[in-house]
């Protein structure tokens, strides 16, 4: 519960969070402090509008190459408009999701992505419209509990 709370709103009183899972704001503090240290909670963040930050246009790119001489995943890392990459199975070895403000900022990325030693060719999917987009989800108050802190 305490995770869907935080979810919800990161700027919530330890006081606050305890009181609404019926825990002290200490005990709810420590808790905390253990969903922290077991990595369940990996930092606490601020949720950025991509088309108000000038980063409206995005695209997903599938990756395929001969070899992969070097380190891709640092290459990728490097392009800060790549905000993900994973290594995937199915039509392409590595799928990177890229945000820029034009298509043709876009293009350039992609030139830089074509750079990298061993990328052979790119597969780009550009979304035009966004249903929604979400973490992954731990139920908060009326859905099933987090697991138990050790």
């Amino acid at each position: 519960m305490l995770i869907g709370l935080l979810q919800e709103d990161a700027t919530r009183s330890y006081a606050a969070l305890g009181a609404a899972v019926g825990l002290s704001g200490g005990a709810a503090h420590e808790r905390v402090r253990k969903l922290r240290e077991r990595g369940l909670i990996r930092r606490t963040t601020v949720e950025v509008d991509p088309v108000a930050a000038g980063r409206g246009v995005l695209a997903y790119v599938m990756i395929d190459g001969n070899t992969w001489m070097g380190d891709t995943a640092e290459a990728l890392r490097a392009i800060p408009e790549v905000e993900e990459a994973h290594v995937i199975a199915g039509p392409a070895s590595v799928l990177t999701k890229i945000r820029t403000s034009s298509t043709s900022e876009l293009q350039a990325v992609l030139r830089r992505v074509f750079e990298i030693e061993g990328v052979a060719s790119t597969q780009t999917v550009v979304v035009l419209e966004t249903f929604f987009e979400r973490g992954v989800h731990v139920p908060g108050p009326t859905g099933a509990p987090e697991p138990p802190p050790r």
